[in-house]
């Protein structure tokens, strides 16, 4: 903690006293741990700090829905969007919420023609995006639409479209599978 005098000086109080009477108070900042908004995720909500992160987490998805949240602390749509999805992310543990920081991954979020927040991106794990669109609380069904839309055993909506100009470091590609025989 720490001990802060601050001068009062609110136009309130300049018009009903003179300068002269305006003192100084003694104020206390209480450090809180309290997490932000955008800390309080659910168990399936993931924190992406780096190009790295996000495409390990896309590759460990496998053939899971991930929805990406492109937000801003800053953002006030975001914040007031956050708790409706937090709720959702908690309805749908089989889907992976992957969160990311735009003034922490800049490069990353231009490469990814994000523009506008919050923004979102859907994903069938490493296979590429399947959609992405800018949406605020008031458009909210536009997440829930997505999701009866893509969260199937296998969506079949036509070929993914990749993750932008991010490349797959080969450490990080989803190991092959033996193929499945076909005949019958």
């Amino acid at each position: 903690m720490e001990n802060l005098f601050v001068k009062i000086q609110c136009f309130i109080h300049e018009r009903h006293f003179p300068p002269s009477h305006i003192s100084q108070v003694r104020a206390t900042v209480a450090e809180t741990d309290q997490p932000k908004w955008w800390e309080k995720n659910a168990p399936n909500m993931v924190d992406i700090h780096s190009t790295q992160d996000f495409l390990g987490a896309l590759s460990q998805a496998e053939e899971r829905l991930v929805i990406v949240e492109f937000y801003g602390t800053w953002c006030a749509s975001c914040r007031a969007l956050f708790p409706k999805l937090r709720r959702t992310a908690e309805e749908h543990p089989e889907i992976l919420f992957l969160k990311v920081n735009f003034d922490e991954n800049k490069p990353m979020c231009k490469s990814m023609n994000v523009k506008v927040l919050p923004y979102f991106h859907f994903y069938r794990g490493a296979d590429g995006q399947l959609e992405s669109f800018s949406c605020s609380l008031a458009k909210f069904q536009k997440i829930k639409d997505a999701i009866l839309t893509h969260n199937t055993a296998r969506c079949s909506i036509g070929p993914p479209r990749g993750v932008g100009d991010l490349k797959l470091e080969p450490s990080l590609a989803p190991k092959d599978k033996p193929a499945e025989s076909t005949s019958a």
